[in-house]
């Protein structure tokens, strides 16, 4: 197995922990999830900033209704990161035109990230958010050698075909010596609008027992509710569009243990 390098991370200006996003693959909801619970993190008095780090999916501007290119600082050259819902926002999707791909290999990401991290205004932020590409490719593999992650959260859903995804990302921070703070469940249940009727339709309990497995906490479980898909595509995050939502009300607890866990790495609140 080959040992990824890690002695060249350097401290960010100003930003006190990093949390990564990460999944095994695409689909589970990984890009929804960072933007709530960046917003959540705001909403509990936290200083946020949001990096979409998914170069080939770059989803959250549209999500936090973002729209035009960042400004560049006149003397220092850093970006001006916009701002929405209190964070302080950076993606890839602001720098290039609708539609148009990005068809990079590994050093144009590797530089790219580093960019994103040193090169942006980030001010003084409590925890910066980033939302990872699915996998453990370059972008993965660039960030853990450049940046002192704080911890990583793994997104999943029930279904017991996961389980190979949730571990090969588990080795990778494992690898790199990046605290695995959590798993999430998402897409848990669905409650049926006409009947009420709650089906598992993605199965149940397997979040849980890939936590176990691991030995990582288990975080919590967001059920599959259309009202989040409608908010993200309306541009405003559930847990500010309907926070009364039992999948808001989750969003929010999941917050707060993941909150605890970083200032537990750190030895208590700051």
């Amino acid at each position: 197995m080959t040992q990824i390098q890690t002695h060249d991370r350097q401290p960010i200006v100003g930003v006190k922990d990093m949390l990564v996003v990460s999944s095994g693959k695409g689909g589970v909801g990984k890009s929804t999830i960072s933007a709530n619970l960046a917003v959540a993190m705001a909403m509990r008095g936290r200083r946020i900033g949001l990096m979409d780090a998914d170069v080939y999916g770059p989803n959250i501007p549209g999500m936090l209704g973002l729209e035009g290119k960042p400004t560049v600082d006149e003397l220092s050259g850093a970006l001006q990161p916009p701002e929405a819902f209190g964070l302080k926002v950076i993606s890839m999707g602001m720098l290039v035109d609708p539609g148009v791909p990005v068809i990079w290999r590994g050093p144009m990401l590797a530089k790219m990230m580093h960019q994103f991290l040193f090169q942006v205004n980030w001010g003084e932020l409590d925890v910066l958010v980033v939302d990872l590409p699915p996998g453990t490719g370059d972008v993965q593999i660039s960030l853990t050698q450049t940046a002192p992650l704080s911890g990583a959260v793994i997104i999943t859903t029930p279904s017991a075909i996961a389980v190979e995804d949730v571990r090969r990302g588990v080795q990778m921070f494992r690898q790199t010596e990046v605290p695995v703070l959590g798993l999430i469940e998402n897409m848990s249940t669905f409650v049926c609008g006409a009947c009420e009727k709650e089906s598992a339709i993605f199965g149940e309990g397997g979040g849980l027992q890939v936590a176990r497995q691991f030995e990582i906490p288990f975080t919590g479980q967001i059920p599959l509710d259309p009202r989040i898909r409608a908010a993200a595509d309306a541009g405003t995050p559930i847990v500010s569009a309907e926070p009364q939502l039992p999948a808001s009300k989750s969003l929010m607890e999941i917050t707060d243990r993941l909150l605890e866990a970083l200032d537990a790495e750190k030895g208590g609140p700051r």
